[in-house]
């Protein structure tokens, strides 16, 4: 047995590897080891007896057997116990497979970062000094396809505090063709202030239509109220979310809003178009917005009345924002939070230029939000305050 005092405080102990070849083959023997004490102890959990006991049921070891495994060290041998009756199958390196677990999450976090099997087959290679085939890494990347099933089918909280929504375009072939298909994705606020995403679905070109099914199948799944969505301003979005959750206020995402209005302005006003239309989404209430908005449009109407009437068409929904405290404000008044969450997709999948099918889009799209995602563990930032703001507002609807 390996002294572990000795390999953290022996000086002589490092001094006899002499480069990092010796190094990295003292830690290949060390894994190889683990994995076959491993084996021994899955077996004696199969027998339920210790070594040299009769089981229960009169199965008993039957020797040993070697089997080739590849793992993140590379290529190795082992010494696989084997039983009587030959039900065992171990979980760490199970029967007809030879590639352990820490080498498949390696496979599939290259798959998550958009490389192709080919691409990931040539990189295990160069990393690993020996073949992965293709079959087997697209074997591997195939068994997300029930996880992912069951993540969309996930049920979901009763209510969330807020929703954002928004899409992400990308292309796809279809019958020999490659055309851009959108994942709609939904992000939720729940009662415990930590961001989830509830959900993503393929279909073709954002519209309202298509969100109707988005939001209908977030009430089967469980959602039975949403205090408030944050969305884009797509046309007739606003009214397909009251038509499923009659009761949730919509701010339409202010970001998307000055962008739209931005698309009319010649290069040479864009500076001072801006400059006057920061006033009306940083004035202090609603009643100083609309004086802003109106000084807004006596100045710049009669030459982008477009931009104008664009403000003035979706005036409700994009100032639902001051009808809240400030701290409820900064998080619903724009939909940067996943707009962030689908930058850090585009650069989970950037070596992508388009997926052969839709299964394939939504394999990596879900790999890339749980990279994405990981860090999503604690509250937003004041929660204590927002919560309690938000309790206060909505006291019949929030129970917690």
């Amino acid at each position: 047995m390996i002294d572990k005092e000795r390999l953290l405080n022996d000086k002589d102990f490092y001094k006899s590897f002499k480069n990092g070849e010796d190094l990295t083959s003292f830690f290949k023997q060390m894994h190889k080891r683990a994995v076959e004490h491993m084996l021994e102890a899955e077996l004696d959990g199969h027998l339920e007896n210790e070594k040299h006991e009769k089981s229960v049921d009169g199965n008993y070891r039957n020797g040993h057997g070697t089997k080739k495994i590849k793992t993140s060290y590379g290529e190795d041998e082992i010494k696989g116990p084997r039983d009587r009756d030959g039900t065992f199958n171990p979980g760490l390196v199970p029967k007809r497979h030879n590639i352990i677990e820490g080498l498949e999450n390696v496979i599939i976090s290259l798959y998550a970062k958009g490389m192709s099997v080919s691409d990931i087959e040539e990189q295990i290679r160069e990393m690993y000094d020996f073949e992965v085939s293709t079959s087997t890494i697209s074997r591997i990347t195939n068994a997300l396809a029930s996880e992912v099933v069951a993540w969309q089918n996930r049920p979901l909280d009763d209510l969330y505090l807020i929703v954002w929504m928004d899409g992400i375009v990308f292309k796809v072939r279809e019958n020999s063709k490659v055309i851009n298909k959108t994942i709609y994705l939904a992000v939720g606020l729940n009662r415990e202030g930590r961001k989830e995403v509830l959900g993503m679905w393929l279909g073709k070109n954002e519209s309202s239509s298509f969100w109707m099914s988005v939001l209908t199948d977030l009430k089967a799944r469980g959602v039975e109220d949403i205090l408030i969505t944050a969305t884009d301003n797509l046309n007739g979005f606003t009214a397909t979310i009251r038509s499923v959750f009659p009761q949730s206020q919509t701010q339409i995402c202010v970001v998307h809003q000055i962008r739209n209005a931005c698309r009319y302005v010649v290069w040479k006003d864009k500076k001072q178009f801006t400059a006057d239309m920061k006033h009306i989404y940083t004035a202090v209430n609603k009643q100083a917005t609309e004086l802003a908005l109106k000084d807004f449009s006596e100045k710049w109407e009669s030459k982008y009345g477009y931009a104008i009437k664009s403000w003035k068409d979706n005036w409700d929904e994009l100032t639902v924002f001051f009808d809240f405290p400030l701290e409820i404000r900064k998080i619903i008044y724009t939909t940067n939070l996943i707009e962030n969450l689908n930058g850090k997709i585009r650069k989970y999948t950037k070596n992508k230029m388009s997926f052969p099918t839709d299964d394939a889009v939504l394999k990596s799209v879900f790999l890339a939000l749980r990279e994405a995602t990981k860090k999503w563990t604690m509250p937003i930032h004041n929660w204590g305050i927002v919560l309690n703001q938000f309790i206060l507002i909505f006291e019949e609807r929030l129970r917690i």
